[in-house]
């Protein structure tokens, strides 16, 4: 996965734990890592946020559909796992997103305020975190949301922000989106006033992700 905000195109690579050391020795030096996940209490067998540290990766992506479906991470999970994550000194982007029957059943906002309250009532800082609106229904699965859809929600995020956390967190909170992004659909993505990058599934193993990278670049000059 690669994180891709629209700001000044900060690209974030995101291997296999087994695999983030060799790939932070071969990154380039304009770009940076993350760990698909981590874990913050004790036992377990799980890699921690401690070791993450110790190894010098400085994001971590939580939240995930996939984390939260697979192993039933709830959003109070969700919620102080990216609290813990901060205050240890990892930056977080953290994932919210609806499932196609709450899309269906017209509860996408609810679902993602729901998501998004976990998550804020942990927090006091939010100068180290990224959102990412991943829509469930669309990853891996080839469907998109369209430019519209994903803007209607993004802009209702950072409503929310500004409602119930502040004017200024609202501002400079950046709400990426993420669910098979490719270089086909990625400018006209970029081109909406609150998306500001994208979280990248299987198009970063792809010659596309130039692309992809390219129209980040392109709405910072716009």
């Amino acid at each position: 996965m690669t994180l891709c905000p629209a700001v000044f195109a900060e690209v974030v690579v995101s291997p296999p734990y087994v695999f983030l050391s060799m790939v932070k020795s071969l990154l380039r030096n304009d770009f940076s890592i993350a760990a698909q996940n981590c874990w913050v209490r004790k036992g377990g067998g799980f890699y921690r946020v401690e070791m993450l540290v110790n190894l010098g990766i400085p994001w971590v992506i939580l939240g995930h559909s996939e984390k939260r479906l697979l192993l039933n991470e709830s959003n109070e999970i969700v919620g102080d796992k990216t609290a813990y994550a901060l205050s240890i000194g990892l930056k977080v982007i953290a994932c919210v997103g609806e499932t196609f029957e709450q899309r269906e059943s017209g509860s996408t906002l609810a679902v993602v305020a729901a998501q998004i309250k976990a998550i804020a009532e942990r927090l006091s800082i939010w100068s180290n975190i990224v959102l990412v609106y991943e829509p469930v229904w669309a990853i891996g699965t080839g469907k998109v949301a369209t430019p519209s859809q994903a803007q209607d929600v993004h802009s209702e995020l950072r409503k929310w922000l500004h409602d119930n956390i502040g004017a200024e967190v609202a501002a400079s909170t950046r709400i990426i989106y993420g669910g098979s992004v490719n270089g086909a659909n990625c400018k006209e993505l970029a081109a909406q006033p609150d998306v500001d990058g994208f979280l990248v599934g299987e198009a970063s193993l792809k010659p596309e992700f130039i692309d992809i990278i390219k129209s980040a670049m392109v709405k910072e000059s716009t």
